[in-house]
């Protein structure tokens, strides 16, 4: 209870200094880290659509954008930038962006090549933060993937010293993985992005990074609502139709995918909704301006108690089991 009346001050703090004319406050993370708390994400954006989606988030006042080698949409992404700070009169610097290595590019002899392309394919000269996407490599002999994570990260320190990052970090990490990298590395990692909504909150999880002084982002902040995650019998109810959250929008007079982020950040950590379409790009910006009380938090926490659910996990198809000690999170 007093640990979301404390974060609700945050959030509300953000709430009211934030909008289209004003830099996003970052959230308190590792001295050498700040990241603005409402990111714009490019998973599976419509192909169509990449390069007008970033620009039009960018005018609408988001200044995080969460990239990958693996969307293969990068060079869309890099005319949408270039449009939007144009047009706005942006800097490279008002901008913060995010964008991973990729499995393929786990030796350590191909990390730098990893980044250099994926700079080349933004425009970029730098990133803000560069993550390791999984703790998983391709094999250089039989091609099949395997974990592979520490040495690729000594080589992500090496490329963290030449100033082409910023920052550091990894994403999908299990508890014992990011030990490792923690116990075998000079760099602790600066963020950790994973998936967490109110069908997967990782509170204890969540809190583990705090004391570690590691910064969380969440993906997928609206859970089953992503079309990428191919439904299966048993599954909960899309998020942003559950009851609960239904409930807690028209109480607050938010929409319920608002209702979804400000749970959040209320938490402490960044969130990375996405959208192809203007309007949604606009109705998530807007989460800004929603205010929810400490009950409305509760009534959301409450929802993993009846639906707990990971909707990302290619443990299958990597042929590696992810995710160990994080079953019941």
């Amino acid at each position: 209870m007093l640990l979301h009346t404390i974060l609700l001050l945050s959030a509300s703090v953000v709430a009211e200094a934030l909008g289209s004319n004003h830099p996003q406050q970052p959230l308190t993370v590792p001295a050498f880290t700040k990241i603005p708390t409402l990111g714009f994400g490019t998973w599976n954006l419509d192909k169509d659509n990449v390069s007008q989606a970033v620009s039009a988030a960018l005018h609408t006042g988001y200044r995080h954008l969460d990239c990958a080698t693996a969307y293969g949409n990068q060079k869309a992404v890099a005319k949408g930038i270039a449009h939007g700070l144009k047009s706005l009169g942006l800097k490279r610097s008002d901008i913060w962006v995010t964008s991973k290595l990729w499995n393929d590019h786990h030796d350590p002899s191909l990390v730098q090549e990893a980044l250099t392309l994926t700079l080349q394919e933004l425009g970029l000269d730098y990133l803000d933060l560069w993550l390791m996407h999984w703790p998983v490599g391709n094999s250089p002999d039989t091609g099949k993937t395997r974990l592979d994570y520490l040495d690729a990260w000594h080589a992500m320190e090496k490329v963290y010293m030449t100033g082409q990052v910023r920052n550091i970090g990894v994403s999908n990490f299990s508890p014992a993985q990011l030990k490792d990298i923690i116990d075998n590395s000079s760099t602790k990692p600066a963020v950790h992005q994973m998936e967490i909504h109110p069908y997967l909150p990782q509170s204890k999880w969540i809190n583990y990074h705090k004391e570690l002084g590691i910064a969380v982002t969440a993906y997928s902040p609206f859970a089953n609502t992503n079309p990428t995650y191919t439904p299966s019998e048993g599954d909960p109810p899309f998020l942003l139709t559950n009851t609960d959250v239904l409930a807690v929008a028209a109480k607050r007079g938010c929409t319920t995918a608002q209702v979804a982020l400000v749970w959040g950040w209320s938490r402490g950590h960044s969130v990375i909704p996405k959208s192809s379409h203007a309007s949604h790009i606009k109705e998530n910006f807007g989460a800004l301006d929603c205010h929810l009380e400490e009950d409305d938090l509760d009534r959301i926490d409450e929802i993993s108690k009846k639906y707990l659910k990971r909707f990302n996990n290619p443990s299958k198809g990597f042929g590696v089991r992810l995710f160990r000690g994080l079953e019941d999170a």
